[in-house]
Formats: C-alpha cells, structure tokens, sequence
C-alpha cells in the first residue's frame, strides 16, 4: 500500500481529483458523503500513508491500523466510480490488521516500547482469516467462472493474440489459446488453487503456478499492484516459523541471533504447552518463553478471547454469504451479479458501451436539449449501474438550475453489448429519470431497466462468422451488431468518411431516412445503404426484438494505410542501407547502437523532404472525408513519424540484450515511482502550507509545482511515446504539464 497510495489511490494527483472549483458530480455510496476540500483531502492521503508505514514497520501498529482503515474505506466509499474487486480486497485486508497481532514479530513496538509483545506467539486465528480471505478471492471467483459465457469462451474472447501466449502460438491457434488456456485453464486454476496451496505437498508446484498466473496478469491487465499483492500473499499459507527458519539460515550469526519465542496474552494454552520440561524437542526447547513470559500465557478463555472467536466467526460467515446475497440487493443486479467488487466475479464478464445519449427537455418551452455524456463525470462507470444512473441524473439537475433550466426531464438512452451480445439497449429511453415514479432502491428490482436479451446468446457464434467473412475481404470494414425491443427507434449518425449498409438479420426494421424524407421497410436478409453525414432513424416494427447490422467501410483509414504502408517500406528500406553504409565505418559498435546511429541518420534524410515527394503522391491529393477542404499533412507527417519511432523502438529492443533492455524497463519504473513519491511530497508540503497561512491550495499548486513540471518538461526527447523532432513545427502542441486535463475539461465544458 505504501507503493500503491501515490498511484492507484491516486495521492499523487489529489489536486485532479478533488479539485475546489468546477468540480464534477461524485458518486458516493452514501450520498451524504462527500469530499472535503483539496487540500484536506492530500492530508487525508497523507494519514492514510502512514498508516501504511506504521503498520509495515510496526510503529504504533493498533493505531497505524485503525488510522489506515478509516481513511482508506472514507476514501474508497467516497466514489464507487473506482470500486473494483482488489480494492475491495485492499480494504478488507486493513480492516483485519486492526485486530491482528502483526507487530509481534520484527516490529519497532516489540523493539523499543512492549517488550512484553516481542517475539511472541501470534493466534492462530489470524492465520486462519488471512488464508481464509484469500482462498475466497480464488475460490469463490473459480465458481463464478462456472456459468456458460466464461465455459464457452465469450468473457475474454480477445486475450489470445496478447503477447504473453506467444510461445503457445507455436502449436495452438489464438481461439484454442482464448478457451483452452484462458478460459479452462483460468476456471481450473481459481476453482483449485486455493486447495493446492493449503497443503504441504502440493504447495510447491501450487507456488509455480500462481507464480505464472500472476505474473502474466500482470503484463494482460492494467490492474496496479494487484498481482503483487496476490504473489505477496503466498507465504500466508506456509507454516508460521517458516521465515523465522529462513532468517536463521541465511543470515550470519554476528547479523542475527535467534531469541526465545515469548508466550502472548493474545493466544490461549493448555496447562501443558506452558512447561518448558514437558518440551519433546530441542527446537522448542528455544522456543520456550522464560518464566516472566509464563505469567502472561492464559489457559482460561477471557472475554477478549470470547469476543474475538464471535468476531472471527461472523466475519468468515459474512464473507462466505456475500457474494450470494444478490437476491437481497436486487438494486445492484444490473445485468451483473450484483454490487461488483465482493462478488469477485473477476473478468467474468467483459463490457462494450457503443453509445450513450442524454436528452432534457426544458419543459416551459418545450425544448429539446442534448448534453454530452462527459459534461460533468469523466468517469464512464456511471452508466453501467442504475445507482449511479439516478446519482448523475440527479447531479445533473442540479448543475443545469446553474444554467437557469429550473424545470426538465432527464432521458438516458445506453447501448451496452455483454460478452459479445448484440448491442442493445439497458435502459428505457422514454422514462424520465427525475419523475416521482422512477426510484431506486438496494433492496428492489429496478423496473425502468430494460431486460438482458439472453435469448438471442446463440447468435454470438453466428456473428463471429459473419465479422470474420467481411474482415477476410476487406480489413478496413467494421461491424456492429444491434438489438432493439419492439415500439423502440434507435437515432445514428453516420460520419461523412464510412460508407455504411444495414442489414436485418432478425425481425423487421423500418429505415427512416430524415434527410431525404423517405422510409425503407427491410425484412430478414434484406439490407439497404444510409447516407453519410447524416442522421437517421431505425423503427424496430416486428412483435419480437429485432436484430440487425451496420457495416462500415472508413474509407480514411484505409487511405491512411496505404500511405503508412508506403512509408514505412520506404523508411525501412533506408534504414537498412544506412545500417550497411554504417557497419564498415562503426565496426566496433553493437548491433543496438548501428540500429540507432542509423535511425537518426534516416530521419536526417527524411527531414529534406515534403511528405509528397516522400510518397511520390500528387500536390493536391486529400483523404476521403467530406468534411475537410484539404488534408492536414503536418499532422499526418507527424503521426507516422511517431509511429515509426515505435517500430524502430521495438527494432532496438529485438537487438538490445535482455540484461540491458530489464535494466531499461527497471529504471523507467523507478524513474516513474521516484517521480510520484516527489510529486507526493510537494504535494503535501503546499496543503500544510494552504491549511496553516490560509492561502489559495489550487493556485500554489500551479505556482510550485505544475510551472515547475513545465519547465521541467521543455526538454524535448525521443521516446517510444513522442515523435523526433522535426523542422516543420506542428499546428498544434500538446502541455505535458498535469493540469492539461483540467484545463482540457474547462475548455469542453465551456
């Protein structure tokens, strides 16, 4: 956690975040919980880290714990926008360390203040709720992956061409990768690894796989230090003396000298186990606390005791009735299996939003207005749940009364695709969202919600085919699949560069051509061109839903490819008659640095040259989009001369060793952590100094730090993410600074 509060919990950037002026609609768990004011909120940050620290170097533990805990859960509550299964997991875990006796082993408490606790026995109930809370993480995900969109392969239907299965690639097709290795072996490894590191025999190999698991999830999933956290948790199932036994074998004795192990007022003994001369063995002859550690050995059951075995086992129940407890919240059972992060159905199911529109009507004039979906929550979670549907509905009431709008309706209307399903709508677009009969609630069904169409799941093999066929003739068409509740329309606009047909595979549909004031009526099989540059409407007219498809042709994208294709031929090829012209001048230097000599001198040459003549394409040529009186070409030039910096970076590191190339990959990392631990610490610094001399926290922000980052970053250098520098300036250059983001927001919502 100590790494993890800069970056995933976002102390590094509290100031975005939390910002005092223009703030954007929150999404709380209980809407009376609110964020303080910015720089509160970095102190909030501040406490919750050391927390961290106290407990990691057990310093003051109970109250590091209990400090640790409440900020952290205030924080996570605060905006269920963020809320995922291992930050769940993160706050449970600090909720049991409050009553945990973790500082009886190696702590500065043992060490320096309770030397009654160092080196004592810890409970073995402890050991019991951690292995227990992770063997659900595991578990209870392996039997969520048990349903049939996991065992037929359609909740990670992409993961198979990721890199990390290149060496699988060899014998197996990228399907049989998706579902043998991603989807069964994913269910097997959750359903069983849980057992297999629990006993001494199969634990070995148990380690080897959740080493493997891990590190590749790693690599998969933008998901922070959960894999790390999951590897650390590991030696939680080895025996209890398992470090004490590697400590006093790895380090020298003039290092580390082993103590008797005391006996702890938190544990309960028998009569027995508390005379040292009844000891079998020599080990625990050693092991035997001396006689003013005896005194503290209870063999009756105390109230603590009695209260803490109450505890243990309302907390393994809880967290064993949880995950199944949607038939209780039924607010949360949206499509999903209710509340998502203690349900710990990893991955089970993979989300496509296609389309989200959000209509108010001003109902004095009747006036029909469209805001954009972003216009006060950057967060896309919003509109997968139904809470936070009526949240930003709400929110969003209140924000137009700002703009003088005092008396609207609220119209959503979100096309989402689950698993690879059709397209289709998840919420009735004709409710008003602030009338008195739309109400949400945790313990009822939301009705205004429209039904996931799981009759038409059979259709997803068919799709597949069908997008696979197109792709095959040309692979600049796209798909979508749409599905549509009979009395329903849905409203498209087609770009002025995608030539597009719809064809009905299902029902009956009615094309409303508004333009051109005409409507087409298609049956199944049946499919007809819209025009682009304009909207048009799609009537589902058939008693059952109906079931069609856009077929786009971008006509851009596949200009813009032919060119990159001829540019990069062109660059590759000079890059491999420099490196041949180069090898007899710079014999001594290594493959890597020949590879990068000459990329700098192809560039020097390509500099020379307009992009026409580059090309050997007419003065006047101009990508297909009817939007556009004449292309942008510096921006096209400098969008390939990115990209191929990226394919020159990946040259290097083909050529680069793999000592060289880890070390690379580890300074960056550290470069980055380095950066958000500095950025943390002036950030705290400004909200003391804000707090205690009552000065603006956001404008010292910019003062201090932002002006200080943009100076910082006026040195312009070649990496995989920029461009080289070029002569022609470009027409528009991005702040590297870290407010470009809110300034970017201002601007859009002005």
């Amino acid at each position: 956690m100590m790494l993890d509060i800069p970056q995933e919990r976002g102390m590094s950037h509290a100031d975005l975040y939390y910002p005092n002026e223009d703030r954007e609609c929150q999404f709380p768990l209980f809407n009376f919980l609110e964020p303080f004011r910015a720089e509160y909120m970095v102190v909030i940050y501040f406490i919750m880290f050391l927390g961290a620290v106290g407990i990691t170097l057990g310093l003051f533990y109970r109250c590091s714990a209990i400090i640790f805990a409440i900020t952290y859960w205030y924080i996570f509550l605060l905006d269920k926008t963020s809320w995922n299964n291992h930050s769940y997991l993160y706050g449970l875990l600090g909720f049991q360390l409050i009553f945990f006796d973790a500082h009886h082993y190696w702590s500065i408490d043992g060490l320096l203040f309770r030397k009654k606790i160092r080196n004592s026995h810890v409970p073995l109930w402890n050991y019991t709720l951690l292995r227990y809370q992770i063997f659900l993480v595991y578990f209870i995900a392996g039997l969520k992956k048990t349903e049939w969109d996991w065992v037929a392969g359609y909740s990670m239907d992409s993961l198979g061409d990721h890199w990390v299965f290149s060496p699988f690639r060899t014998f197996m097709t990228i399907e049989q990768i998706t579902w043998l290795l991603v989807h069964v072996c994913g269910l097997l490894f959750d359903l069983f690894i849980g057992f297999a590191l629990f006993f001494d025999r199969s634990r070995p190999i148990a380690i080897v796989f959740c080493a493997a698991f891990h590190t590749m999830n790693s690599q998969m999933f933008n998901i922070g230090m959960f894999p790390y956290t999951m590897l650390a948790t590991i030696p939680v199932f080895f025996h209890n003396n398992w470090l004490r036994k590697f400590v006093n074998r790895v380090l020298p004795k003039f290092l580390y000298k082993e103590e008797p192990v005391q006996y702890s007022s938190s544990c309960l003994y028998s009569k027995e186990e508390i005379k040292p001369e009844e000891s079998k063995t020599t080990s625990l002859k050693s092991a035997i606390a001396n006689a003013t550690s005896v005194k503290h050995a209870p063999v009756k059951a105390t109230f603590r005791h009695k209260m803490l075995t109450i505890f243990a086992l309302l907390y393994l129940t809880e967290q064993a009735f949880l995950p199944y407890s949607h038939f209780i919240t039924k607010g949360y059972n949206n499509w999903t299996n209710g509340l998502y992060g203690y349900s710990w159905d990893m991955m089970v199911h993979s989300w496509h939003t296609q389309h989200v529109k959000i209509t108010f009507i001003d109902k004095s004039t009747d006036e029909v207005h469209y805001l954009k979906p972003t216009a006060w929550a950057s967060a896309k979670r919003w509109s997968s749940h139904a809470d936070m549907i009526v949240q930003y509905a709400q929110c969003i009431k209140g924000k137009l009364k700002e703009h003088n709008y005092d008396d609207v309706e609220i119209r959503f209307d979100i096309w989402r695709s689950m698993n690879g399903r059709f397209n289709q709508r998840q919420i009735d677009p004709r409710i008003d969202l602030l009338s008195a009969d739309v109400k949400w609630s945790t313990f009822e069904d939301t009705p205004w919600l429209q039904p996931l169409l799981t009759n038409l799941s059979d259709w997803r093999t068919r799709m597949q085919k069908i997008e696979n066929t197109l792709s095959s003739k040309d692979q600049n068409v796209l798909v979508t699949f749409v599905a549509d509740f009979p009395g329903l329309f849905l409203e498209n606009y087609i770009p002025p560069d995608l030539n597009t047909t719809i064809e009905v595979l299902e029902g009956q549909i009615i094309v409303e051509l508004i333009s051109l004031k005409k409507n087409i009526t298609l049956n199944v099989g049946e499919n007809t061109t819209v025009p682009n540059g304009d909207y048009h409407n799609v009537h589902t007219v058939s008693p059952t839903p109906s079931c069609y498809m856009y077929v786009y042709l971008n006509q851009s994208d596949a200009d813009i490819v032919q060119l990159w294709d001829r540019f990069y031929n062109l660059t590759d090829r000079l890059l491999n008659e420099t490196i041949v012209r180069n090898r007899p001048l710079h014999s001594d230097k290594e493959e890597a640095d020949l590879v990068r000599l000459s990329y700098e001198n192809v560039f020097e040459e390509l500099r020379h040259k307009t992009i026409h003549e580059l090309l050997e394409i007419p003065i006047d040529y101009k990508i297909h989009n009817k939007n556009e009186t004449s292309t942008n070409w510096t921006n096209i030039r400098l969008q390939f001369e990115t990209s191929m910096n990226r394919s020159i970076v990946k040259r290097l590191d083909s050529k680069v060793k793999v000592q060289e190339r880890t070390l690379r990959v580890f300074k960056a990392l550290m470069n980055r952590k380095k950066k958000q631990f500095l950025r943390c610490y002036h950030i705290v610094k400004v909200a003391f100094k804000s707090i205690i001399f009552r000065k603006d926290f956001m404008q010292l922000v910019d003062d201090e730090i932002n002006n200080v980052d943009d100076e910082s970053g006026s040195n312009t250098i070649v990496t995989e993410e920029s461009p080289p520098p070029s002569s022609s300036k470009p027409l528009s250059s991005k702040k590297t600074s870290s407010t470009n983001g809110k300034t970017k927001k201002k601007q859009i919502k002005k």
